[in-house]
């Protein structure tokens, strides 16, 4: 079967249905197709219901696949499990085994972050914007925006663990969206 070139989700406000299954979508066949969703009307923004939904699929890949290894002499091998919190206007790490024994905490300003997320999260407001208002090609190169930012936050996340922390990409990525929803939260 083959794909289709591209997906519009529908929905009455591209609140909560449209954007969920844009980004599930968008999970299940990355950048083969492209994928949008709109709203009939655009005057609510998106739901916190909808933003839940997409940390649990974060956290779900980060579940399923990650590369995450602690380099602190002496820490217990994976796999771990890991509280993201905030302390402090800091992010706080904080790994145990699996039998919840201590494998270590490290805590981060997010300073060096600010910027990438404050961008992060207007792009996505243009990007949610554009979709109910602007051509395909235009939301296109919006989205591709949004993922250079994303990329680069999560390098700079990857930077800023460097000797604590040994992450592959993806796994980056993924910490990414889930600390820029703490951060939402924050």
């Amino acid at each position: 079967m083959s794909l289709p070139s591209s997906v519009l989700f529908c929905c009455n406000h591209n609140s909560v249905r449209s954007p969920m299954a844009e980004g599930l979508m968008k999970l299940h066949v990355g950048n083969k197709i492209y994928v949008q969703s709109a709203g009939v009307a655009s005057d609510r923004e998106i739901d916190g219901f909808s933003i839940s939904v997409c940390d649990d699929v974060a956290i779900f890949d980060l579940l399923q696949e990650n590369e995450f290894i602690l380099l602190r002499d002496g820490s217990p091998k994976g796999p771990y499990k890991l509280l993201l919190g905030m302390q402090d206007r800091r992010l706080v790490f904080t790994v145990t085994t699996t039998k919840d024994e201590p494998a270590g905490q490290f805590i981060l300003s997010l300073s060096p972050l600010k910027q990438v997320i404050k961008d992060y999260f207007a792009i996505c407001e243009s990007y949610f914007k554009a979709v109910t208002t602007m051509p395909p090609s235009k939301i296109e190169a919006i989205d591709m925006g949004r993922r250079g930012i994303h990329d680069e936050g999560s390098e700079q996340l990857r930077e800023r663990l460097e000797g604590k922390v040994e992450t592959d990409k993806m796994t980056a990525r993924r910490l990414f969206t889930l600390i820029c929803a703490l951060h939402y939260r924050g």
